[in-house]
């Protein structure tokens, strides 16, 4: 049997690692950098990659890969079941800067799995062992192959077989969302599935799904017996919880965050994010996506929230981030997401496109 290939080392030897979710719209280049300027995770993930006969590396993904200057190492996420197409994929990234390949056995949105990819392969074991072998082997001993899933489609019927073909086929890291697909964001995580996997498969497991602060990921991490914690959404509305949780897991008080510097992450991911050829209108629309969860933590009235989804021009947005971010600005921005200030990030744009922004909604 072949060496394995090694994983990318964390910040702090030692430490559980922390990954940012690859979400679709969301971790590209512009947002890798504003999470790295707050504190990078030990790892990144691209959006994912379609793969099908036709398909080539959507150039502005390859950009997150080739431009990467965050100083962590990025994965490359697939989504496909087009056996052959993808290993010419996985022959094509290898040529560009990357970590490791990454495919998608998760995705929850119902356009995606209905052609039986993402989550719509946990539907099929056999069918799974087949690209996990098939993969396995496109990677080979010098290109770590990791896995991102969930617990099953409808039920876990699945999930020990699965979990047995990640161990045959030697996956090197597996990711783990802790609810069905069916489950959608919207239901209780799992974890005591997490904490099955992280037992029964001998690589490494990060647990994903509802890790909403530091404290949250420190909690997790004991129950589940995990290697470490992946993070999507609450890293949008948190960027510092990266940082927060190499404080925390290193027994120190992570600095706390006041509204005033969450007034400065808006104004970072505006610039980031803003393009001479993305009309103003559609510029802040996209960033209502992102404030749907930032606002969660800034007052537990949700008043911010209210607010912003009004806005329509960048004058306005940002008319209405200093008033509810300045006008106190030494007020703690809370940890947790405030109990009942729900993100409805869908409300801008009603068509979703696979599991983009608009389908995380809790």
């Amino acid at each position: 049997m072949s060496q394995l290939p090694k994983l990318p080392s964390g910040h702090i030897l030692g430490q559980p690692l922390t990954a940012l979710a690859p979400m679709q719209d969301v971790t590209d280049l512009a947002f890798m950098r504003v999470i790295a300027h707050y504190g990078a995770p030990d790892y990144f993930f691209t959006e994912f990659f379609r793969v099908h006969s036709q398909s080539r590396p959507e150039k502005h993904i390859l950009r997150s890969i080739d431009e990467n200057d965050t100083g962590r190492p990025i994965f490359a996420q697939l989504i496909g079941e087009d056996t052959p197409q993808l290993i010419r994929t996985v022959r094509e990234l290898r040529t560009h800067a990357i970590a490791g390949i990454d495919l998608n056995l998760g995705c929850p949105a119902p356009k995606v799995y209905k052609k039986n990819v993402g989550g719509g392969l946990l539907r099929d074991p056999q069918r799974i062992a087949e690209l996990l072998a098939a993969l396995r082997d496109a990677c080979g001993s010098d290109c770590p192959f990791t896995v991102k899933m969930r617990i099953g489609f409808e039920d876990t019927a699945h999930f020990n077989t699965i979990l047995d073909s990640v161990s045959q086929h030697r996956v090197d890291l597996l990711s783990v969302h802790g609810r069905t697909v069916r489950e959608g964001y919207r239901s209780e995580v799992h974890y005591d599935f997490i904490a099955h996997a992280a037992a029964r498969v001998p690589c490494p497991v990060l647990a994903n799904g509802n890790i909403t602060s530091a404290t949250k990921a420190r909690d997790v991490l004991t129950a589940t017996g995990s290697a470490g914690v992946m993070i999507g959404r609450h890293a949008i509305r948190n960027p510092w919880i990266f940082s927060q949780c190499r404080d925390t897991l290193a027994d120190r008080e992570p600095p706390p965050v006041v509204l005033a510097q969450v007034r400065d992450y808006i104004e970072r991911l505006y610039e980031a994010t803003r393009s001479a050829d993305f009309p103003e209108r559609a510029h802040v629309n996209k960033m209502k996506k992102y404030l749907n969860f930032v606002g969660q933590s800034v007052d537990p009235a949700g008043a911010f929230l209210h607010a912003i989804r009004r806005a329509s021009t960048a004058t306005e947005l940002f008319q209405i981030c200093d008033t509810h971010l300045l006008s106190e600005p030494g007020k703690p921005f809370s940890d947790e997401p405030y109990p009942g200030v729900i993100a409805r990030p869908n409300c801008e744009t009603p068509q979703s496109d696979g599991c983009s922004l608009e389908t995380v909604a809790a």
